[in-house]
C-alpha cells in the first residue's frame, strides 16, 4: 500500500497494516507459484496429462468413497447407546 493511503487511514491500528503487508506479500508469492505451476502444466506431454488426469479422477473417487464410509461409521457409532 502506498504511503498516501497509509496517511489517509492513520486511524487504523498499526497491526492492521502489518497484517495487510504480510497478506499482500503472501498473495504475490502465491500468484508467482501459480504462474510457475501453470507453465509447467503447459509444457507437460499430453499423454502424461491424460495419465495424471486419470490418476486424479481415481484418487477423487477413492476419497469420496472413504468419506461416505467414514460418515456411515460415524452414524453407526452415534446411534450406539
Amino acid at each position: 500500500m502506498s504511503a498516501v493511503h497509509r496517511e489517509q487511514a492513520e486511524w487504523l491500528d498499526p497491526r492492521f497494516w502489518d497484517r495487510l503487508d504480510r497478506l499482500e506479500s503472501h498473495h504475490r508469492q502465491i500468484q508467482s507459484d501459480h504462474e510457475v505451476a501453470r507453465r509447467r502444466l503447459d509444457r507437460t506431454d499430453p499423454a502424461a496429462m491424460r495419465e495424471l488426469h486419470e490418476a486424479w479422477q481415481s484418487y477423487c473417487k477413492v476419497i469420496a468413497e472413504l468419506d461416505r464410509a467414514a460418515a456411515e461409521l460415524e452414524t453407526l457409532w452415534s446411534s450406539v447407546p
